[in-house]
């Protein structure tokens, strides 16, 4: 669900004296409807959409009308605030009603404005590539812990989508060194850009089936968010899960068809007393611990994300010398 936390407002990209010029918006006249009147009558019906139902909070709903029309008029929020009074320009509110009809028809708020705030970066996301969600940073923390921040590593990020969680460690830890792996050549585009926009340097990203792409190595780490949700389940056709990539969200009839992919094939590609760590669904750590010890990974442990609810699980290679690619 995206909330007021998850949206990324423009403030960096128009300055005040560039917008001015650009929407030719001035003072109210009479019968001229202001920017203020237009986004709190665009806050109703974004409260009142079924499709969006259940979706938004009053907040988040005026936050959403207030976005949609800085992107509209090409105005930071700082401006459309010190203006609100003045009247929408009529390209302006045309535009305005073609972006809000979208968010209407329930399309995520993140695929509309093209970004998407996570661990403190600002991400380029779009339809190709799922939307990243704080539920993610639990990966992204577990991972921090096991670096040191003077320490090189490699590391794997397996279905890296729009770079999210690969990005944040690397800006964290950048000595570091990460291959980021997507089979969605369009989704390694977005992550690619992504990099290039934040000077992040030490990710390369590989389009790749999981690890059929990749030479034979091993690393220090490897992380993965990967599809988890039941092909079936209904859930699917809900909010902002209608609108993303299937391929990244489900897998399989119970959602695990991935991640045992994954767990099986692990121990081939960490170095001895390495990690492997696995986002999954909130009631799937019974099933994901059960697969890591078929394994023989050791040192299994889950860890709570911020709402509670049991998110990742890591589990380390118990080998002392590896027994693979020497």
């Amino acid at each position: 669900m995206t909330t007021v936390n998850d949206a990324v407002t423009t403030d960096e990209t128009v300055s005040a004296e560039t917008s001015i010029g650009k929407t030719g918006i001035g003072k109210t006249g009479i019968g001229k409807t202001s920017l203020a009147q237009t986004w709190r009558s665009a806050q109703g019906q974004l409260l009142a959409a079924a499709s969006l139902e259940g979706v938004l909070q009053a907040s988040e709903a005026r936050l959403e009308a207030q976005l949609l029309l800085q992107i509209a008029a090409g105005v930071n929020r700082a401006w459309l605030m010190a203006h609100a009074d003045d009247a929408v320009p009529t390209a302006v509110a045309t535009e305005y009603q073609r972006l809000l009809q979208r968010r209407l028809n329930g399309e995520p708020i993140a695929y509309i404005l093209g970004r998407r705030e996570f661990y403190g970066l600002n991400l380029m996301v779009s339809n190709a590539t799922l939307i990243p969600r704080a539920d993610s940073e639990t990966l992204v923390e577990a991972a921090l812990a096991k670096i040191g921040v003077n320490r090189p590593a490699a590391i794997l990020d397996l279905g890296t989508g729009s770079g999210a969680i690969a990005l944040a460690i690397a800006q964290q830890r950048p000595l570091s060194d990460i291959i980021a792996l997507d089979a969605s050549v369009a989704a390694i585009d977005i992550a690619q850009q992504n990099a290039q926009a934040l000077a992040i340097s030490n990710v390369s990203f590989i389009s790749s089936d999981w690890f059929e792409q990749l030479a034979p190595q091993r690393f220090d780490l490897i992380v993965s968010n990967p599809p988890y949700i039941a092909e079936h389940d209904a859930h699917l056709q809900r909010g902002d899960l209608r609108f993303e990539p299937l391929s990244a969200l489900a897998s399989g009839t119970d959602g695990l068809d991935a991640i045992r992919h994954i767990i099986a094939h692990s121990l081939i590609y960490l170095k001895p007393q390495a990690w492997l760590m696995l986002e999954h669904g909130y009631n799937q750590a019974e099933q994901v611990t059960a697969l890591m010890a078929e394994t023989g990974l050791v040192n299994i442990v889950t860890i709570k994300d911020l709402g509670g609810n049991e998110r990742v699980t890591i589990a380390k290679n118990p080998l002392i010398v590896s027994t693979h690619w020497d």
